[in-house]
């Protein structure tokens, strides 16, 4: 963690899934500071009283800061002295945008430009932004706001050197707040069916140590605008529902109640359109940003004839899992390992 040694790392809306988990893999590490910044004071103080019970020897080393990404006069308070930002902060559920887009516009497209302008105000070094795989080929809301986010966070990378700006997209985390595991582990609990919009959905699926995992390398070798994507495998809803039921309780009938609000088949975390400049990295996607001008008759003369074999990255044309192999994965997840504790169960 020599990149983060004795620096200060913010987080926006650090006190969610993700926030969590950087915490817990950078309370022990020679970071300096960590920010957590977010709205809710609730959630702050219980997240206070989590860390200087569980790790009091370097709890001291979070400062909570009260505030929303939408004031920008919130968002300087919290910058003096950052160095690196996790731009997290965001509303992610498909069927609240749904019902309410213009809060998704002030949260995730508003509030983004926010906290750019403020860092770049302050001089911080590197921000890695958030995004979804419902950022691309958008059909809700909440991926519409998403997609906007993007754009801003090219355009500002645009217009700065001294601030390095990249952006993440990955699919479904596993067990996050708000996600549909802890939904039906509950559903189990209480003796209920287990419900499910629609069985061949394919969905990709990632531990929160690998979205971690993936602001990091983005953190490391992304340049300035990139937007960076894990490949990621992927499964149907039916086969996660039967890897969960398959672990918590097998004799559990799966209803199905059909697509939500603002839902897709399968999600994208790479188009054809970005395959055109697309990075193969391996394990990772990278997307250039196009930083040419606005000048666009010179294309009438002197165009891009060579065209990237990629072709795009989508959660039916990914690796898909098995349901014992999303049951190996399950089984990682300390939350997952908790609750099957408390039911009994037994588990290698």
């Amino acid at each position: 963690m020599s990149l983060f040694q004795n620096k200060t790392l913010l987080i926006t809306g650090g006190t969610g899934s993700f926030g969590n988990a950087v915490l817990n893999r950078f309370l022990n590490t020679d970071i300096g500071e960590i920010r957590v910044f977010s709205r809710d004071e609730k959630k702050q103080d219980d997240m206070r009283h989590e860390f200087q019970a569980r790790m009091p020897e370097v709890a001291d080393k979070i400062k909570f800061y009260i505030g929303d990404v939408r004031d920008i006069a919130s968002v300087r308070n919290a910058m003096h002295g950052v160095d690196y930002i996790f731009h997290a902060a965001a509303l992610k559920q498909v069927p609240s945008c749904e019902f309410f887009p213009i809060e998704a516009v002030k949260t995730n497209v508003i509030g983004t430009e926010n906290v750019l302008t403020a860092a770049i105000d302050a001089g911080v070094r590197n921000i890695v932004c958030l995004s979804t795989d419902k950022a691309a080929y958008p059909v809700n809301a909440m991926g519409t706001s998403k997609a906007m986010m993007e754009k801003v966070i090219v355009a500002k990378s645009r217009n700065t050197t001294a601030t390095k700006i990249c952006c993440t997209r990955y699919g479904n985390v596993l067990c996050s707040r708000g996600s549909v595991v802890p939904l039906w582990i509950d559903q189990i609990k209480a003796g209920n069916p287990i419900t499910i919009t629609e069985p061949s959905m394919t969905r990709f699926v990632m531990s929160l140590d690998e979205a971690v995992d993936l602001v990091l390398f983005a953190f490391e070798h992304g340049t300035n605008g990139d937007i960076l994507v894990q490949k990621a495998p992927a499964c149907t809803i039916e086969t996660l529902a039967k890897a969960v039921t398959g672990l918590f309780g097998p004799q559990t009938p799966i209803k199905v109640i059909g697509i939500r609000h603002g839902e897709k088949l399968y999600e994208t975390l790479l188009t054809n359109e970005e395959c055109a400049n697309a990075v193969d990295m391996g394990d990772f996607y990278r997307v250039p940003s196009d930083n040419r001008g606005l000048n666009y008759d010179k294309y009438f003369k002197d165009g891009d004839v060579e065209r990237n074999p990629l072709t795009e990255f989508n959660s039916n044309n990914t690796t898909l899992m098995t349901v014992e192999q999303v049951k190996k994965k399950l089984l990682t997840l300390s939350y997952i390992r908790e609750e099957l504790f408390k039911f009994g169960n037994k588990y290698e």
